[in-house]
């Protein structure tokens, strides 16, 4: 069998993880694994000056863990428990297991660089993000003043820092699109990969 893993990062509140779980219900053998799931407890995040808890950094989450759970699932996917219907498609993919993994922060994080066979970044625009993330609720609650002041200058950096980096292959992904257009685009792009992998 063979495995197929894929990042799908994102601007907070751009829509990775519906289209994750979309992914997941239409691909063969498909799990997915959650950056969020990794996060430290509240207690153990950083504050900065400004009182500001730091999330949006790699030193808020449980990072050895993750990749602990990444390489279990890829040394042995079929016990991952993870059986879809057939896609409807015409090449065979009995034996291909794909992982997804969902986050933020991943792709300047050296010890999974190479395990990435397709990388997507979903963006969006300042305001929409903005608007998006003022819908839902946060646990623990954002602070006033704490998307301008630490999540969107993050976004930012990280973003900036994937684009010098001419060596990392990233799909951006329009968040504003419908979830179908990303849907069908992410979709297409993987089945196409996978019988290059078949091949």
């Amino acid at each position: 069998s063979e495995i197929f893993t894929m990042f799908s990062n994102s601007v907070t509140n751009g829509g990775k993880t519906t289209l994750a779980e979309k992914l997941k219900s239409i691909l063969p053998n498909c799990d997915i694994l959650s950056q969020d799931d990794f996060f430290k407890p509240e207690s153990e995040v950083e504050t900065d000056e400004r009182g500001f808890k730091l999330y949006d950094v790699l030193d808020a989450l449980y990072m050895d863990e993750m990749v602990t759970s990444i390489r279990n699932w890829m040394k042995n996917p079929a016990s991952s428990g993870v059986v879809t219907e057939e896609p409807q498609n015409t090449c065979d993919l009995k034996n291909v297991y794909i992982l997804i993994v969902e986050g933020f922060l991943l792709y300047n994080y050296e010890p999974l660089n190479e395990l990435w066979n397709r990388r997507y970044f979903l963006t969006l625009p300042y305001e929409e993000c903005k608007r998006r993330r003022s819908t839902r609720v946060y646990q623990p609650a954002d602070t006033p003043g704490y998307f301008d002041g630490h999540v969107w200058p993050m976004y930012l950096k990280y973003k900036n820092e994937l684009e010098e980096n001419a060596s990392m292959q990233v799909d951006y992904l329009d968040g504003t699109k419908s979830q179908e257009e990303l849907l069908s685009h992410v979709y297409s792009d993987i089945i196409q990969e996978l019988n290059k992998l078949r091949e």
